[in-house]
C-alpha cells in the first residue's frame, strides 16, 4: 500500500511469507534554505522496517534534489531491507508523484544547471 500527498509518501507493506520483508516507512520532505548548498529540499524517512524503528533526515541541494529515492534504498538496506527487495519505490506512481512535487517545490526547469562538484 502507498499514499502520497504533497511533502509526504507514506509506503507499507506487510511480509506474505518468513522470508519476505514488511516495513512502514514515511518520506517527509520541505524545502529548505541551506546557509552553504543553498535552496534545497530535506528529507525525513521515519517507520519500521521488520519492526526495527527508524529515523533519518538527509538533505539535498535543488540539483540533486531528483536523486532522493538512492538515499531511501541505501537508508532501507541499512535497517535490514535485503539488497534484492530495496527498491522499495516499486511503488512507480507514487514516487513519480514525489518527484513532481519536488520538482514543483524546488521550482526546477529542464536545463537548470547543475554544480560540478555535485557529480563527484
Amino acid at each position: 500500500m502507498a499514499m502520497f500527498e504533497p511533502g509526504h509518501l507514506h509506503i507499507e507493506r506487510h511480509a506474505l511469507t518468513k522470508d519476505d520483508v514488511s516495513y512502514n516507512l514515511h518520506i517527509e520532505y520541505t524545502v529548505i534554505q541551506d546557509p552553504k548548498e543553498g535552496k534545497g529540499m530535506e528529507f525525513t524517512m521515519h517507520g519500521s522496517i521488520q519492526g526495527k524503528e527508524l529515523k533519518e533526515t538527509f538533505y539535498l541541494p535543488k540539483d540533486q534534489a531528483y536523486n532522493f529515492a538512492s538515499n531511501v534504498t541505501k537508508i532501507a538496506e541499512k535497517y535490514g531491507i535485503p539488497k534484492a527487495l530495496s527498491s522499495i519505490g516499486s511503488q512507480h506512481k507514487h514516487y513519480d508523484l514525489m518527484f513532481e512535487d519536488v520538482r514543483v517545490q524546488l521550482n526546477m526547469k529542464s536545463g537548470d544547471p547543475v554544480k560540478p562538484e555535485h557529480l563527484e
